[in-house]
């Protein structure tokens, strides 16, 4: 096994048994929402991906595993940085779709691989059974995918001996709390955070959105009357006049 999963793993081993408080509080969720995002809604989020960020965090491997909350979120940061793959391998995090479906957009649940044996992944995960972290021994059928922290060190190491942009480090969740897992109510063993935000909108269209509100403001901008007088003191001058017309 890699350095990065056998450190990872030494932590999550420790916490297994762990069981989550009334009201779906949790260390993990406590912990995510004071050091990470600082949004109390997580708290109470499901936690199986916050577990994982905290591990990796208590381990010093954050920067090659990440720290999501939102598990399509961060089983696409593992495609894309080059980390991503078809084969487990231990250490590595499984990222699942209870819906059978292979799509990164369809994960709703993340563990991190302990061994393999044949076509069998043994896992530790948590939000297990709604309450619990412990073990499980699963096939590959709702597998999306592996994430692989130790590729993630490879390709920053390279990238900074070649000098190129490195691949995102340590990355943060800074979308509000995902609601509550509801596609899952009815399995036993679903536990991920589902996607219910939409990605932060890429700088284009903010810039676009700000030129479309200051073309409005510009072109809605009332507009004086000839001469540059309003409308409104010219009428008061017309009675001002008046008047005095009658006092004369």
């Amino acid at each position: 096994m890699d350095p990065i999963g056998d450190e990872l793993l030494e932590v999550v081993v420790a916490e297994l048994g762990y069981r989550e408080r009334p009201g779906q509080h949790t260390k993990f969720g406590e912990w995510y929402s004071t050091a990470v995002v600082r949004d109390p809604q997580y708290r109470t989020a499901p936690w199986c991906d916050m577990f994982i960020a905290w591990a990796a965090e208590k381990a010093d491997v954050a920067d090659y595993v990440g720290r999501f909350a939102w598990t399509p979120s961060h089983a696409r940061w593992f495609e894309t940085n080059g980390a991503w793959s078809a084969e487990p391998e231990p250490g590595a995090l499984v990222f699942f779709d209870w819906s059978g479906g292979d799509d990164i957009k369809g994960v709703d649940h993340v563990g991190i691989v302990e061994r393999v044996d044949g076509g069998t992944i043994h896992t530790i995960e948590a939000n297990v059974d709604r309450v619990w972290l412990k073990r499980k021994v699963r096939d590959q059928e709702k597998v999306v995918g592996y994430g692989l922290p130790r590729k993630v060190k490879e390709n920053l190491a390279r990238s900074a001996v070649e000098g190129e942009a490195a691949p995102a480090g340590r990355p943060v969740e800074v979308r509000p709390a995902p609601a509550a897992d509801t596609t899952a109510l009815t399995l036993s063993d679903a536990g991920g955070a589902l996607p219910v935000l939409l990605e932060p909108a890429p700088l284009t269209v903010l810039a676009c959105l700000v030129l479309g509100w200051t073309f409005l403001v510009a072109r809605w901008r009332p507009r004086p009357a000839p001469g540059g007088r309003h409308r409104r003191s010219g009428r008061r001058r017309a009675g001002a006049e008046h008047r005095q017309d009658l006092i004369d």
